[in-house]
């Protein structure tokens, strides 16, 4: 069969890259928050061609989760202490988990999401393109809805090829991406800002599309102080708190297209930041667009932590989008490198 949920965690879903293409019909895009941990989790899971394969996204507390049969998984994201039979077990490796195998996932000590990817995906049905969870539409995902105790899963292989990796498991070797500290394919690449002794995710905006609805002391405002998360944050939207930015004649615009990484500032001149779960349209004026490359780095920010924002211009995130893809591709060629046939 694959996994059994004993305890699902404080929200878990299951979800891939999202369901695109769609935002004119009325249905959210969704997918994995932090879609950077999910590739690098499906990356050492073995999903080295279908590195977007459906995985189990776990928020601030896993599970407990029965292994029906052999599978081999992997971990990425938020580090939530899991252990294999009440024994540590690493992340950012594959681990095999035999027939009635247990693994549980505590309280995160650090960021806020993790991530378990399965040899071959998790296997439901893709609805428009995607097995992502749309909580709000019911749709995607196990009936459109967070998982729960009881729940079955399967994954997407089985047979001879998944006994072959899971033997070839014991044989790979990782050592090259073993370092001191903390290693360079953990995190994505969003820089930081320093002020003092205090240090914030700095996430890099495109600006616009309504830049003209804010005064000139208003944009600088935006860039020039830093926002703490509030505690109304989820999948949806972060808003944030801290200085208010000024506008021209108020927040209101005709209602147009939102994206992951819109930054819409509400009446009260206070940021909102759309996440995975955004929906379709609004009607605040946005004042920029934070790259898709950042977006990670915010969806493992826990509210009461901060964020520093910084204009850059599109051609700027075209180049940074590369330079984190071609990162990917080099953990993704070591990881082939270590597992070579298996």
């Amino acid at each position: 069969m694959g996994l059994e949920i004993k305890l699902p965690g404080a929200f878990t879903s299951i979800q891939d890259k999202g369901r695109r293409g769609y935002l004119s019909q009325g249905f959210m895009e969704s997918g994995a928050c932090d879609k950077y941990s999910m590739t690098a989790a499906n990356l050492f899971a073995g999903n080295l061609s279908e590195p977007e394969l459906a995985v189990l996204e776990f928020t601030l507390k896993g599970g407990e989760i029965t292994f029906t049969s052999d599978e081999v998984i992997a971990l990425a994201g938020a580090d939530m202490n899991p252990l294999k039979n009440g024994v540590p077990i690493p992340m950012y490796r594959p681990v095999v988990m035999r027939e009635g195998d247990s693994l549980s996932l505590g309280m995160a000590s650090k960021g806020l999401r993790s991530y378990l990817a399965v040899y071959g995906g998790v296997a439901v049905l893709p609805v428009l393109g995607s097995r992502s969870t749309d909580l709000k539409s019911c749709l995607g995902g196990l009936e459109g809805r967070v998982l729960k105790a009881g729940d079955l899963l399967k994954s997407g292989k089985c047979g001879e090829e998944k006994m072959r990796f899971a033997a070839g498991v014991y044989k790979m070797d990782f050592t090259s991406l073993s370092e001191e500290n903390e290693p360079w394919f953990i995190n994505p690449s969003n820089p930081f800002r320093y002020s003092a002794d205090k240090r914030y995710v700095l996430l890099r905006a495109v600006p616009g599309p309504q830049t003209e609805t804010f005064t000139e002391e208003g944009r600088n405002t935006f860039v020039r102080n830093p926002y703490q998360l509030t505690a109304d944050c989820d999948r949806m939207a972060c808003r944030l708190g801290g200085p208010s930015v000024e506008m021209r004649k108020g927040a209101d615009i005709i209602s147009d297209a939102v994206l992951e990484g819109s930054v819409q500032i509400t009446a009260s001149g206070l940021p909102i930041v759309m996440l995975a779960d955004h929906q379709t349209t609004g009607g605040y004026a946005k004042i920029a667009t934070v790259i898709s490359t950042d977006i990670p780095a915010l969806a493992q920010l826990r509210p009461g932590e901060w964020v520093t924002f910084q204009y850059v211009t599109a051609m700027e995130a075209v180049k940074i989008a590369r330079k984190e893809n071609k990162k990917l591709l080099e953990l993704k060629k070591i990881i082939e490198t270590a597992m070579g046939k298996w």
